[in-house]
């Protein structure tokens, strides 16, 4: 197991690397001095509104197959779930340290004596350096907190919370099963125990204006939270989603749309959060639309010219938020 190092979050070096918003890549290597790359790991959960605790059917948008690749393969022992994860991640990136990210469903659904023996058989990999964990934020109990407490004092960790918007009628509309000040609990408590703190947007909600979606953004800023990760929202087979969009009773962003929203987003954060992902995807056999999310080269690009027009950079309304104007900052090329 490796012990976690305390190198803080440096505002300045995305700037100093020419970036727009400061990159996942960019905090991971002044983290942990090398390029390190997140493993997707199945632990075998479920979810509370999947198996009727919270509610039936799961959110409109759900298919785990479609978010991780380890939903798309018979499930292995968590070992040979990171071996195998690994060697596909070495023949595509220069790396040799991982995190092993516990991805599908509600990796924090479970009993502690459950839990605590997933996590440190993961942490015992000799490649893995740290952990990731994805989870519902009414899915952390405190003994759950005290266990994270407990493995963020050995190694590095990060919570990562499905937040998806701050507004209640869009998660009832997709059949969440909490409202946001469950997102602000659970980010609060977990903050007071020193853990970091992922939360996950979706842009593009059904019925959000872009003005919802900056009032997301600036209660993202508000939490304080380490890190976030920004999708687009796409649609995948065999869901409530997809037979609404069949419909046509929801309509998807373009990319243009898509790109100034997130461009937007980005500026109403503070400069030391990290950007762990600015779109999302599924696998053609998966997706239902929009088309555009599959070139991820494009999507960047688009959100770099909305950067470029707008003389934009993350930070830039944020600060100007405190100070009471806005300025053209830097002159800073694209990631």
């Amino acid at each position: 197991m490796h012990a976690p190092q305390d190198t803080p979050t440096s505002v300045v070096d995305w700037r100093a690397a020419g970036h727009r918003y400061y990159t996942q890549n960019l905090f991971l290597r002044s983290r942990f001095g090398q390029r390190v790359q997140k493993v997707s790991i199945d632990g075998g959960f479920t979810c509370p509104n999947v198996d009727g605790t919270v509610a039936v059917g799961g959110c409109t948008f759900c298919d785990n197959r479609s978010f991780s690749p380890s939903r798309r393969i018979p499930r292995q022992d968590i070992r040979a779930q990171i071996d195998e994860g690994i060697r596909g991640l070495r023949r595509r990136y220069r790396c040799d340290q991982f995190i092993a990210y516990f991805q599908p469903a509600t990796n924090t659904y479970a009993p502690v004596e459950q839990l605590e023996p997933l996590y440190r058989k993961a942490l015992g990999h000799p490649d893995v350096v740290g952990l990731s964990i994805g989870t519902r934020p009414d899915c952390i109990e405190d003994d759950v907190l005290d266990l994270l407490e407990q493995l963020h004092s050995e190694t590095f960790l990060s919570v990562e919370y499905g937040m998806q918007t701050m507004h209640d009628r869009s998660l009832d509309e997709m059949n969440r099963g909490h409202h946001h000040h469950v997102t602000r609990d659970a980010v609060r408590r977990s903050q007071e125990r020193g853990l970091s703190v992922c939360l996950h947007i979706i842009l593009g909600l059904p019925g959000e204006t872009h003005e919802e979606m900056m009032e997301t953004a600036r209660e993202v800023a508000a939490l304080g939270v380490d890190a976030v990760k920004i999708h687009n929202l796409y649609v995948v087979t065999n869901t409530v989603l997809a037979e609404q969009v069949q419909r046509g009773e929801v309509e998807l962003m373009t990319l243009e749309e898509y790109a100034r929203s997130a461009t937007e987003f980005l500026e109403w954060l503070p400069p030391q959060m990290v950007v762990e992902r600015v779109c999302g995807d599924a696998p053609p056999d998966y997706l239902v639309g929009p088309a555009w999310c599959q070139d991820k080269p494009a999507v960047l690009a688009a959100i770099d010219d909305q950067f470029q027009q707008r003389q934009g950079y993350q930070g830039k309304k944020y600060r100007a938020a405190a100070t009471g104007e806005l300025d053209s900052g830097p002159d800073m090329t694209a990631e």
